[in-house]
């Protein structure tokens, strides 16, 4: 998968980015390149392969510091809302941004 100028014009035009001709020559080189190393990475016959958890796993025995999934904090939705400038029900008023 290759891009030309007209994908840099649109994905800039999309992300709302002004470049010049320079940056968007570089741009399209650069991106070129990131779909050629995808493509290289997608060619490699990963059949058998695990998944791993962490990158340094495929070279030594590693164990991940994951601590248990429980509970820790109490409910501190009252002290919480103290400091909110405007509430109602539990919940943070704020100003509408969206019309």
């Amino acid at each position: 998968m290759a891009l030309n100028e007209q994908d840099i014009a649109r994905i800039a035009n999309l992300a709302r980015l002004e470049l010049s001709q320079g940056e968007s020559e570089r741009m399209l080189a650069q991106l070129n390149n990131f779909f050629g190393i995808v493509e290289k990475m997608q060619a490699v016959d990963t059949s058998g392969v695990s998944p791993l958890s962490h990158p340094v796993g495929a070279i030594q025995d590693i164990a991940l510091r994951l601590r248990d999934d429980a509970v820790s904090e109490t409910n501190n939705r009252d002290a919480n809302m103290h400091n909110a400038p405007a509430s109602e029900k539990g919940y943070f008023l704020v100003p509408r941004v969206i019309e």
